[in-house]
């Protein structure tokens, strides 16, 4: 019998350190790494164009804002549910063919809007976050074999970019699909999906050579992962991802109760998640000089007053908070990622369907959670609520251990870990 490990292949290693850049502008031009945020972006992009069926959902099927809220948990559960079992496959399989996993998201997303039935609906919304839950762990190890070591910080806040470009240009497809279509505008989702999809399966041909699947002997043991970091790390995931999905998937329907038309809040939804693109790069570059924990700190510290004020006064200067909120709660989610691959070495695909699993599955439950309270309080009521909730981040981040910590904590016997 034998394990698996993914590693950079021996026999090219020396090359491809010389061919990744190692620069931030250089990074752009990494190729791999580019054609891994391409395919992010698409995914994500139907994860954010989910919000906005809501409204019509509620008409369509008498639906409370609680019981809508399923369709975000059925997508994000399946996706985040699944994301550890890809991880696993592809630390043994690798990730050549991750593009047939952005194919099937597409397709099944086109469906969603002829489903006859609410059920049916749940049915191809779970079974396209399938798709979503096999390409995010994927990619997140793809992108962690490709890019430099020294600039993992950064270099992984730039592939996460393309995922929030995704989910921020999402409300801006999907009002206006659903403007001139309905609900049978999701038909054309299928474009992104299959183009897309088509063309990384050809690049991957390229890419899929420097993640090497490395067979092992039964007798090599992978170190023990610890336990206590590993679990605030994901507990930060889940505050995180609780807080901005619970936004990102109310802000139409609460916005449309107010009078205001798609056209305001579908920008306001943009500029939340635009704002998190900007604060995902400089949180990367901010803790390559002054350290993760540090970033993780502040940004959970005034992610509270942010959330606060954006329920607080809504309209035009929800423009402002929400700005604050993407700024600030988004931007660790890249941090967290290159964290939990440290402390799983070897396993980095696993780490990533962990993290982003466990943590998307906090942000699906939280969905429906809010809504049942925004029906009994309403939903500038339940941001409130979200402020206090989302107060739990700053303890977690507070017991973090420092950089340091977790090098001693993940170096192999006998090797310092500076």
């Amino acid at each position: 019998m034998s394990g698996a490990l993914v590693t950079a292949n021996a026999s090219t290693a020396s090359t491809q350190s010389d061919q990744k850049p190692t620069t931030r502008l250089g990074l752009l031009r990494n190729r791999p790494l580019m054609t891994l945020m391409l395919g992010h972006y698409t995914v994500d992009m139907y994860s954010g164009i989910i919000p906005f069926l809501y409204p019509l959902l509620t008409d369509k099927f008498n639906l409370s804002l609680g019981t809508v809220g399923f369709v975000s948990l059925a997508y994000s559960g399946a996706s985040s549910l699944s994301q550890p079992i890809f991880g696993m496959v592809a630390d043994r399989k690798g990730i050549r063919y991750i593009g047939l996993a952005l194919m099937w998201t597409g397709f099944m997303f086109s469906i969603i809007g002829f489903a006859s039935s609410f059920p049916l609906l749940l049915l191809f919304a779970a079974l396209a976050g399938l798709g979503s839950g096999a390409y995010h762990p994927m990619g997140a190890l793809g992108a962690n074999a490709v890019i430099d070591p020294n600039q993992r910080n950064v270099a992984m806040s730039v592939y996460v970019t393309g995922g929030t470009l995704g989910v921020a240009c999402g409300p801006l497809i999907g009002a206006t699909l659903f403007h001139f279509f309905g609900l049978q505008g999701t038909a054309a989702m299928i474009i992104p999906g299959l183009s897309i999809s088509i063309w990384m399966l050809l690049e991957m041909r390229q890419i899929a050579g420097q993640v090497v699947v490395h067979r092992r002997s039964i007798d090599t043991k992978l170190p023990p992962v610890p336990l206590r970091p590993m679990a605030i790390i994901i507990g930060l995931m889940m505050m995180r991802s609780w807080t901005m999905s619970s936004l990102q998937a109310y802000i139409p329907t609460w916005y449309e109760e107010m009078g205001y038309g798609a056209g305001f809040y579908s920008l306001l939804t943009t500029t939340l998640l635009l704002s998190s693109v900007v604060g995902t790069i400089g949180s990367g570059s901010l803790a390559d000089k002054h350290g993760r924990k540090i970033m993780m700190i502040i940004s959970s510290a005034a992610t509270v007053p942010a959330v606060f004020l954006f329920a607080e006064f809504p309209g035009w200067f929800g423009f402002v908070s929400a700005a604050m909120i993407g700024l600030l709660a988004a931007s660790t989610g890249p941090l967290l990622i290159v964290m939990a691959q440290q402390l799983m070495q070897g396993r980095a695909g696993v780490a990533s369907g962990l993290i982003l699993g466990l943590g998307f599955v906090m942000g699906a439950i939280g969905v429906p959670i809010v809504g049942a309270i925004a029906d009994r309080i309403g939903l500038q009521g339940a941001f409130r609520v979200q402020a206090v909730i989302a107060s739990g981040a700053i303890v977690l981040a507070l017991l973090l251990p420092s950089e340091q910590r977790m090098a001693e904590t993940t170096a192999p016997p006998g090797q310092d870990p500076a």
